[in-house]
């Protein structure tokens, strides 16, 4: 299992941490031993389950148990996952968010289930490599982000979750065809004069969306009238998309070719970060979207937000509903036989995580 850094300290390398491990005997016979808790191996059990997929399970939970009962195994928890006591927390809501991710991981100690994931094929137009990135998530501390590119929108996808947004969903989605120029260091600053900019952008996207949908709609209703026409040429809609995507994509490419290599950047006040260490200069910045939920994934909404691009291993996301910033950094981590056989088959992946948990 690889586990974040301790929050909020995105730019530190995973740990890592056995779960179970293989004995391979004579006869083409096997032991699984279960490495989880502080008793060391003991018998354990493996499931192929489908292609893609297995499990594990512990045959002796008992190891699992600590002398001291559950206090002393969440306090063990707490120093592993967060690297603290709970009296060094002094926010409530964070105490509630940490207690509630231990009750619900231990229910599952003994039993796991384990799903391949593909790292995003990357191609050389991308704003920069695809993969997985360590992010800050407020008082839910750090959590994993996949970074793919599909065309005009980039996607980060959650890996790991949190009581409000479940692995497998959407977290964030920039959109590269709208890029937005940052004011001047002293009105970034104020979070209304950047609210504002970014409302703008928000406005001019949800127009063109209903321009779009139009159009395709009276495409649609000229397709039916010409439908016994054997010589009707191709439909417009056609062409026009293809065009605008053309045109939506060369415009993304030609503002990142006339952005400054670097431009200064601070936090507007009243943003809220669990890292003040952020970079003070950015590259470019996008529109994009973030997935708010309460808890349980009730209510899910995307809201508005901005991607900022501070370098090739590291990007930011203010996310405006909540004044709140997220800092991502790559994990620089290599992944043997990652790599997706086809775009469809990460496609595919992406759909199937995300299909698990809404």
């Amino acid at each position: 299992m690889y586990l974040p850094p301790h929050d909020p300290h995105v730019d530190d390398p995973m740990r890592f941490k056995p779960l179970f491990r293989i004995h391979l005997m004579e006869r083409k016979s096997a032991t699984v031993e279960c490495m989880y808790g502080h008793k060391g191996p003991h018998n354990g059990h493996i499931q192929i389950v489908k292609k893609d997929e297995f499990s594990t399970k512990c045959n002796q939970t008992d190891h699992h148990r600590m002398s001291g009962g559950r206090q002393e195994e969440f306090r063990t928890w707490l120093r592993e996952e967060w690297g603290r006591t709970l009296e060094d927390i002094f926010h409530e809501h964070m105490q509630e968010l940490i207690l509630m991710k231990f009750i619900y991981t231990s229910q599952y100690d003994n039993c796991l289930t384990y799903r391949r994931i593909y790292l995003p094929p990357s191609s050389p137009a991308d704003l920069l490599n695809p993969g997985l990135f360590k992010g800050t998530y407020g008082s839910h501390g750090l959590e994993i982000v996949m970074l793919s590119f599909h065309g005009k929108k980039a996607k980060g996808t959650k890996i790991t979750g949190d009581p409000n947004i479940p692995a497998g969903q959407q977290t964030v989605e920039i959109d590269l065809a709208h890029p937005i120029q940052l004011p001047d260091i002293e009105n970034l600053r104020n979070f209304n004069e950047l609210s504002r900019i970014v409302l703008e952008v928000q406005e001019q996207v949800r127009r063109e969306q209903q321009q779009q949908e139009e159009e395709e709609g009276q495409d649609e209703e000229e397709g039916r009238s010409r439908q016994g026409d054997s010589q009707q040429a191709e439909p417009p809609a056609q062409r026009d998309d293809a065009g605008a995507e053309g045109t939506e994509a060369a415009g993304a490419a030609a503002a990142q070719e006339s952005a400054p290599n670097s431009q200064p950047f601070v936090l507007p006040v009243g943003v809220i970060s669990r890292n003040e260490d952020y970079p003070r200069t950015c590259r470019m910045c996008f529109y994009g979207t973030g997935l708010i939920a309460g808890h349980g994934f009730t209510s899910p909404e995307r809201t508005p937000g901005i991607f900022i691009l501070f370098d090739d291993d590291r990007f930011g996301f203010i996310w405006l509903e909540l004044k709140s910033f997220s800092l991502y950094s790559r994990i620089k981590v290599s992944f043997q036989n990652a790599e997706a056989p086809s775009r469809e088959a990460f496609d595919e992946m992406l759909k199937n995580i995300q299909s698990m948990t809404t």
